[in-house]
């Protein structure tokens, strides 16, 4: 589904921007979905995501606010077709170089218009590292999302650095000093283009000041023969299989047999047994 030269794009720069994934219209009734979405979810729970460091940055970012939600496959069939489209994991097919492509996790962001938190620039591996670091992330835009709205910001070819050592204060995050956000590359989208970048590619995003708000579902996605470093940010949709085969079935079926039972132990066992449990949200990786 890529050319070439998309190809070598991202292997050189660590991301890629594709246009029109989905067409405009399609990015509008997703969009309408997920904002209903949050609506629902944020009459029992707070979904209100900004990282403390991202307070720091700048006066500006102190009162600013993010929603989000995991796992939007157990809330919507029109998101879980939207994550397995070939349209979509065809690309991250051809980025990885399998025809195997492995859900990791999922989050619904919304930057509410005028005060649209920002996320300081930072790679997504501390979060969730992998032994062949094949994990990339899909970014699919469901309304445009220029620069006044806080669009993604890259840092090109960083994902060639291998992991760096990151600040745990109010989220992994790099030194503002040595990785300010506007020394990075704005990557401005449209309604229904997608944005695909390694999760060793140094990223973070700016405050929405605009009238709007910026509505994005990331999908972090790997080869399923790429096992996880150590157990670490596990989700209940972890696992499923989003283009092709896994292979490793019988390792991911222990691994999430663990999980449940990790889970039933400490929260409940609805929530082991995958009834919802949103709750305050967990800190972690965005954009």
């Amino acid at each position: 589904m890529l050319s070439q030269e998309q190809l070598n794009f991202f292997k050189e720069n660590g991301y890629l921007l594709v246009k029109s994934v989905f067409s405009r219209e399609e990015a509008a009734a997703f969009r309408s979905d997920a904002h209903a979405l949050i609506e629902r979810l944020a009459a029992g729970a707070d979904l209100e995501a900004t990282w403390g460091a991202a307070r720091s940055t700048s006066a500006a970012a102190e009162k600013t606010a993010i929603y989000h939600c995991h796992n939007v496959q157990f809330y919507s069939a029109a998101l879980t077709r939207l994550i397995s489209d070939e349209r979509f994991t065809g690309p991250v097919s051809d980025i990885m170089g399998t025809p195997n492509v492995q859900l990791h996790h999922n989050k619904l962001f919304i930057k509410p218009p005028e005060n649209g938190s920002p996320f300081p620039m930072h790679q997504d591996q501390p979060y969730f590292p992998h032994d062949r670091n094949t994990m990339i992330a899909g970014v699919v835009h469901f309304d445009d999302a220029p620069l006044e709205k806080g669009c993604i910001r890259v840092v090109p070819g960083t994902h060639k650095l291998g992991p760096l050592e990151h600040k745990p204060e109010g989220g992994w995050h790099l030194p503002f000093e040595q990785y300010p956000i506007e020394s990075s590359v704005p990557c401005p989208a449209e309604a229904g283009d997608v944005l695909f970048f390694s999760y060793l590619t140094v990223h973070g995003s700016g405050i929405n000041v605009s009238n709007e708000a910026r509505t994005t579902l990331l999908v972090q996605m790997r080869d399923p023969s790429d096992p996880p470093s150590k157990m670490t940010h596990i989700s209940r949709g972890q696992g499923m299989m989003l283009r092709g085969i896994d292979s490793t079935a019988r390792h991911y079926a222990m691994a999430e047999g663990g999980w449940a039972q990790q889970v039933g132990a400490t929260m409940g066992m609805g929530a082991a047994m995958g009834a919802p449990a949103m709750g305050a949200p967990t800190m972690g990786m965005g954009s």
